[in-house]
């Protein structure tokens, strides 16, 4: 398919999220989801930002591969992003581990998801695929990333990040030339490569990989064959183009999106309690490091019909009232103060309750004269009436998950076990 003069290359690329993964470091968070599928920011999931980045960016074309418990993650798929229309030529295909291949052979790496679909991604008719993973929160166009992809010849082009040297050792690093040509890429090293010219930053992988199609195909369809890989694009399929090939860094700076209080580029990894916490309270700064505002780089995500937020009571000791939070739609606070803190859609926070520097997923309810600090509450709890959490270190660590960082995690289960451990 040759493009015509002038014509994005967004038209003629298809976005591929690998959304199949647990996210087993979000503990029970994610025991009945995907971490894709986990809320975040008050309304959207954690994928919504790929899938936004991917529809900002002018891709038409997108699959989303699932595999771990995925119904909600589908459900959620289904419900927000089904505007797609085929007569448009759009398509949005969710693709679950289904034993396309064998009856015994599920995604077995990230590389395996891609080659198990082979024929759907044929059916496309696109030059261009872009790798995602379907878990990070950031903005990106993608079509800066194709431009580039085409300008150089790769045979792959990866998203970087820029991070400081002592901290690569976490991610994947890239050692480059001057050109920004990859010439090793190392998984976890223990002294990371320093950026030409920086000594005191590395370059590590986002896990954004760009292709032409007709290359990434016969890569796939060759590692497939080989029964010493992990089919896998981190482990296997790019340190061979890299040994092989030509494989691009990617600086995200260089498309990140960014209105105009956002001072640095803007990419967090939620895979922990900790970040997932973090990242959702850096929300509720006065100005935040990252702009959800922004009218021009929407996050998409299902647009659920409630009513407004609520505040009732006025009186002293009862008053409903939120300062330096993110209340969402539906959302009663009742008699409670509530700061710092982000409320998902549905929270009802009962009289003389207190929420402070607090995550609360959708549909939680506060009872009366409950004190929640520092925690994390799952979609659908209901907190005990004058149940304290954040005062006492030991007793939250007795009932609940507490990180080393303080931040208390709270799902119904262990609010059941508590009861009938108290009788």
């Amino acid at each position: 398919m040759q493009p015509r003069p002038n014509q994005r290359l967004s038209s003629q690329a298809m976005a591929f999220v690998l959304a199949g993964g647990r996210g087993s470091r979000l503990k029970e968070l994610t025991d009945k989801r995907a971490k894709p599928a986990v809320p975040f920011g008050g309304k959207a999931r954690i994928i919504d930002f790929a899938l936004s980045n991917a529809l900002n960016s002018g891709i038409r074309k997108m699959a989303i591969a699932t595999q771990y418990k995925a119904h909600s993650l589908i459900r959620h798929m289904q419900r927000g992003w089904g505007f797609f229309r085929a007569e448009r030529n759009e398509y949005l295909d969710i693709l679950p581990a289904s034993q396309r291949v064998e009856e015994s052979k599920w995604y077995l790496g990230t590389a395996d998801a891609v080659t198990q679909n082979i024929d759907i991604v044929d059916s496309y008719n696109v030059k261009y695929v872009i790798i995602l993973a379907g878990d990070h929160i950031y903005k990106m166009d993608y079509e800066i990333m194709l431009r580039q992809h085409v300008d150089t010849g790769a045979d792959v082009t990866i998203g970087c990040l820029t991070v400081p040297r002592q901290e690569a050792s976490a991610f994947g690093v890239m050692d480059v030339d001057a050109t920004g040509r990859i010439t090793a890429f190392l998984e976890k090293p223990k002294d990371p490569p320093a950026m030409p010219g920086d000594p005191n930053h590395s370059l590590a992988s986002m896990g954004i990989y760009v292709f032409d199609w007709a290359f990434l195909r016969g890569l796939l369809l060759s590692d497939a064959e080989d029964a010493n890989s992990s089919h896998d694009f981190g482990n296997d399929l790019i340190p061979q183009i890299v040994r092989d090939g030509k494989a691009m860094a990617h600086r995200f700076s260089e498309s990140c999106v960014r209105a105009s209080t956002e001072e640095e580029p803007y990419w967090r990894d939620v895979g922990t309690i900790d970040a997932f916490w973090q990242a959702n309270i850096d929300l509720t700064d006065f100005v935040p490091k990252l702009d959800i505002y922004d009218n021009s780089w929407p996050i998409w995500t299902y647009a659920e019909i409630v009513p407004p937020a609520k505040f009732i009571h006025d009186e002293d000791g009862r008053r409903g009232s939120a300062v330096s939070s993110l209340i969402s739609g539906a959302c009663i606070v009742s008699g409670s103060e509530v700061k710092n803190s982000l409320l998902f859609t549905g929270v009802r926070a009962h009289s003389f309750s207190s929420v402070e520097f607090s995550v609360i997923l959708p549909y939680v309810t506060i009872n009366r004269r409950a004190e929640l600090r520092n925690c994390v509450i799952d979609r659908g709890v209901v907190i005990p009436e004058g149940l304290v959490i954040g005062a006492d270190p030991e007793e939250d660590a007795k009932w609940f998950r507490r990180t080393d960082a303080g931040i208390v995690l709270i799902t119904q289960e262990m609010l059941d076990r508590r009861a009938a451990k108290l009788g």
